[in-house]
């Protein structure tokens, strides 16, 4: 059984000759590059192959980190463009009101009187402001995530409740 994989950055470029890249953090941990030694790369989290950290660090944003097999300018150019992710068992815990975007895709979405009103797709970067792309009646619908719309998610239980979803549909 293939173990999961999440996204955590993206690969850039290179720096310098010596093989380090530069590296876009799609966490709201980005202080995890510094932590960890471990790292699979690739196009997709399935395929990707396991590189050792040998040095990381943090400027403006970016993610600076050296691997252990990626000696050279060439290596790095090679890695140009591939994801960087973390295995499950490595992700960080979270508060409880907090929750990975994979946790999230799938739940049940109810309306605010509880009635059962499709699926949450995924969670959309936006620039104000996530927003929950929800499948209802086989029509996509977004909604904002706000405590203005959203009432509740219970992710033991797999749902999310949406007050005024109506508004939306």
């Amino acid at each position: 059984m293939t173990q999961e994989r999440y996204l955590a950055g993206k690969i850039l470029k290179p720096k310098g000759l010596k093989g380090e890249l530069k590296i876009l953090p799609v966490t709201d941990f980005p202080e995890s590059f510094l932590e960890r030694k471990l790292f699979y790369i690739g196009s997709d989290g399935q395929a990707a192959e396991p590189y050792d950290v040998l040095c990381a660090s943090l400027q403006k944003g970016f993610a600076y980190v050296l691997f252990r097999t990626v000696d050279d300018r060439d290596k790095a150019l090679a890695l140009a463009g591939k994801n960087v992710y973390v295995a499950e068992e490595d992700l960080r815990p979270l508060s409880s009101d907090r929750a990975y975007l994979h946790e999230l895709r799938g739940l049940t979405v109810l309306d605010g009187s509880g009635r059962e009103a499709g699926r949450l797709l995924d969670v959309l970067e936006m620039p104000a402001h996530e927003v929950y792309e929800i499948e209802c009646d086989g029509k996509k619908v977004l909604v904002p995530a706000i405590e203005e719309f959203i009432e509740e998610i219970d992710l033991s239980r797999g749902f999310m409740v949406i007050r005024r979803l109506e508004e939306f549909l």
